[in-house]
């Protein structure tokens, strides 16, 4: 009886969990994204002096081809516009203080999916990449509403080492959106709060709003919650029964306190082997395991590690 309602509570917590996710959550920003005027209206607030007509390709968590043992991300939201332009959008509402570097990562695994074997390194003065992070965080601490790198000699700023590349980070907490006004409603969705009288912002809450009455969505958001819960279940009873019966040589109380710290271990190495399973990028499953039982970066990729 009391494992049934131990596991009705969990499902009631996975619901609760996807009746209240809001734009901040990568898998909802996926879904609003694959709304291709949702995303091109988003595009063009961002880049109001590009003038984008048209998005030709949007993928969501789009998993980059690389060379074998180079580390592949996966991105949260991949565009292609008419233009041959590239844009990398991707929702951040932990500051791991690696950014910068994962920005830098993220446009070199562009360029290695842009440029075929062949083709002329001239071509990447056509095929700008753009990345971008809305961050749940200033992560610069200057309260700007963005802060926008491109590459440029010191001594000559006309003058671009790497024309094409550019690193943008959105910070949804500024005092003020100044120039950047156009996006304080899609921002401000990042905590679920509306902005009256501004179309786009509402598009994107009715479209939130649909996405969670769909029942295949929810299904699949539900079985995804729910198997990592019975693999940190599992875990901490594989790591509770290992450690009581070594208590039975080291004595009993303290055969409990090593069982529930390889219980623990073991539903951490459970919840790791089920996220491979399903094929996720390695910053998703450390930010996963992160987040499920409070690690650090390296603490959590060192269970990565182990299991892989």
């Amino acid at each position: 009886m009391a494992q049934s309602t131990s596991w009705e509570a969990q499902l009631q917590a996975a619901s609760t969990k996807w009746e209240h996710l809001t734009l901040a959550d990568d898998r909802m920003f996926g879904m609003v994204m694959e709304d291709n005027q949702i995303c091109l209206e988003v595009l063009r607030r961002i880049f109001p002096q590009l003038n984008i007509q048209h998005v030709q390709q949007v993928e969501t968590q789009k998993q980059v081809n690389t060379m074998l043992g180079v580390k592949a991300p996966r991105f949260d939201v991949y565009v292609r516009d008419d233009q041959k332009r590239t844009y990398i959008l991707e929702m951040q509402v932990k500051n791991n203080h690696n950014l910068v570097s994962r920005a830098r990562h993220y446009l070199d695994q562009a360029d290695f999916e842009l440029l075929k074997p062949g083709d002329d390194y001239k071509q990447f003065n056509d095929l700008p990449v753009y990345v971008v992070f809305f961050c749940d965080f200033d992560y610069y601490g200057l309260d700007f509403p963005d802060y926008s790198f491109d590459e440029r000699c010191l001594r000559q700023l006309s003058l671009s080492s790497a024309p094409g590349r550019y690193k943008l980070f959105f910070n949804a907490k500024t005092s003020d959106f100044r120039d950047k006004i156009g996006l304080k409603g899609f921002l401000r969705l990042m905590y679920n709060e509306r902005t009256p009288g501004d179309e786009l912002a509402e598009r994107i809450y009715e479209k939130m709003e649909r996405i969670k009455r769909d029942p295949e969505r929810r299904r699949i958001f539900m079985k995804y919650e729910m198997d990592l819960i019975d693999a940190k279940d599992e875990g901490v009873a594989i790591g509770v029964k290992k450690g009581l019966k070594n208590g039975e040589a080291i004595g009993l109380k303290k055969g409990r306190k090593q069982g529930i710290k390889e219980g623990r271990k073991q539903a951490i190495s459970s919840a790791t082997k089920m996220l491979i399973s399903l094929k996720l990028d390695n910053e998703t499953i450390v930010h996963q395991l992160m987040d499920t039982y409070q690690l650090s970066y390296d603490e959590a990729q060192h269970y990565v590690n182990q299991v892989r």
